[in-house]
């Protein structure tokens, strides 16, 4: 598709996402993977899209109360919406405030370690698998602020992830200097899977004036459209078909 072309279509889908982002349904909770749209494009690599945490275990909690695991959930179910108007058919490790531990787990710990061995074990197989994991990010210092993005080791990984963080700083954030890292061995999940993956922390909970706008769903659309614009972006140029921006 022709640079002009592809931005008519993604102005077309981000009136439409936007029409919808307010009015995400209630999905009921699933054990398995959820594919919410048919695919259309790039049907050669299959993104995963990975609201991290979630259930009981809430993950980092924000300086007003707030978990992140609802968080990353609003911005999956937002960036589920726009990838979706084109074409684009995510796999969504989980679609509600569910933790995915298996029956006979009764101790946090128990259901944490099955959730991550379910999510390793749906990502490890689905074939030519691509994950965006999303998280939120605290410090202690709550001067600290800004959107990073880690990525698994390859090529593959480390370019989207260059990217998205490119992506992100022109879209929400212009200031922010933080670079691509790679994901430590510590990240259970990333270390346990074998394709390529980016995680995204989107902000920092500890920051007030970053938790604020974490909390927008505003400022959570404009998180996932900067998401599924790199995306997009990054399948066009391995497409061969152009290197402009998206948006």
């Amino acid at each position: 598709m022709k640079k002009f072309g592809r931005k008519k279509f993604l102005a077309l889908g981000i009136v439409l996402a936007f029409s919808i982002c307010g009015a995400v349904g209630h999905l009921r909770p699933k054990m398995s993977p959820i594919s919410t749209f048919a695919p259309v494009r790039f049907p050669e690599r299959q993104l995963i899209l990975d609201a991290g945490h979630g259930g009981e275990d809430g993950g980092a909690v924000s300086v007003t109360g707030v978990p992140e695991s609802n968080i990353n959930l609003a911005v999956i179910l937002r960036l589920d919406q726009f990838l979706g108007f084109y074409g684009t058919a995510p796999i969504l490790l989980r679609d509600s405030d569910i933790s995915i531990y298996d029956p006979g787990c009764e101790t946090l710990r128990q259901k944490k370690v099955s959730d991550l061995h379910n999510r390793v074990a749906i990502i490890e197989g689905t074939e030519n698998a691509f994950v965006i994991s999303v998280h939120q990010n605290t410090f202690s210092n709550s001067a600290y602020h800004g959107a990073q993005v880690f990525f698994r080791t390859g090529a593959e990984s480390k370019a989207l992830a260059e990217l998205t963080q490119i992506v992100l700083r022109q879209g929400v954030d212009p200031e922010n200097g933080r670079t691509p890292t790679q994901i430590p061995d510590s990240v259970y999940l990333m270390k346990h899977i074998t394709c390529p993956a980016i995680l995204v922390e989107c902000g920092f909970l500890s920051n007030p004036v970053e938790e604020k706008k974490l909390r927008s769903e505003s400022y959570q659309a404009q998180l996932a459209l900067c998401l599924a614009s790199a995306w997009l972006q990054s399948e066009e140029i391995q497409s061969g078909n152009g290197v402009g921006p998206v948006i």
